[in-house]
């Protein structure tokens, strides 16, 4: 009988230290799922949020992006006024495809072959669309960072998918950067101009597009032989586009 009790007394003590460690387990289990949970429902805020400032900017004008900011904190100077593509000539926006991503019609945000040509070549060409260029400029920061990228990537889609190529292009003809400060066409038409982005001619127009790689270094007022040859180029593509059918997709 003594054997039965020790015995009895034994697995009493063994379900008592089960139970312990039960309940001290617990505890740190439940912590760790609500930090799970907690940083899920984070993450799903971020991209409804993200999804909702995407949609806004399908519909509303761009009011600043965050390069304006930034620029605006670095020289102290914005000039930016946003106009509809309706009151843009279309020869600027021929331009500005001929000269940035001719196939923009074609793509869905990503030109495999610009990218293949870029790889090619050992990484010396860009392979940057307007679309990723919109996204970039009206979301993003500036710079070669993986995780501005990955951004990028990520978005371009989502934008081609919410947004028609009208409007995608409407939105990067306002947030071009075309000079120090100088940002869209309304400002970049009267800055080297004098006149309003519907009275742009087919040499302004091409010459405003001729700038965009490199607008702090480049003057579509007072072209260097460069932006004069690029910017020849530039017409006669625009007008390749026109009858090409290129154009289509953004033009009534």
């Amino acid at each position: 009988m003594a054997k039965k009790t020790t015995k009895k007394t034994a697995s009493a003590k063994e379900r008592k230290v089960g139970r312990i460690r039960s309940s001290s387990a617990t505890p740190q289990l439940g912590w760790r799922r609500r930090l799970r949970r907690t940083v899920l429902r984070g993450l799903l805020a971020i991209v409804v949020l993200w999804i909702g400032w995407i949609l806004a900017y399908a519909v509303i004008p761009v009011p600043i992006t965050p390069y304006m900011i930034a620029e605006r904190v670095r020289g102290g100077e914005l000039d930016y006024q946003w106009t509809p593509i309706d009151d843009i000539a279309p020869v600027l926006a021929r331009s500005v495809v001929a000269a940035e991503d001719a196939n923009f019609c074609l793509h869905w945000g990503f030109d495999m072959a610009a990218i293949r040509d870029a790889i090619e070549s050992g990484g010396g060409r860009g392979a940057s669309t307007i679309s990723q260029q919109t996204v970039k400029n009206a979301f993003l920061w500036h710079g070669r960072s993986w995780p501005r990228k990955a951004l990028e990537a990520l978005t371009t889609p989502m934008v081609e998918m919410l947004w028609s190529k009208r409007r995608i292009l409407e939105v990067y003809l306002n947030i071009a950067e075309f000079d120090d400060g100088v940002f869209g066409a309304e400002a970049a038409s009267r800055h080297y101009f004098g006149v309003g982005p519907d009275e742009l001619s087919d040499t302004q127009a091409a010459r405003l597009a001729a700038i965009l790689p490199s607008p702090k270094l480049r003057s579509a007022g007072k072209p260097g032989q460069f932006v004069q040859r690029r910017a020849r180029q530039i017409a006669d593509g625009a007008q390749t586009i026109r009858i090409d059918g290129r154009a289509r997709c953004f033009e009534d």
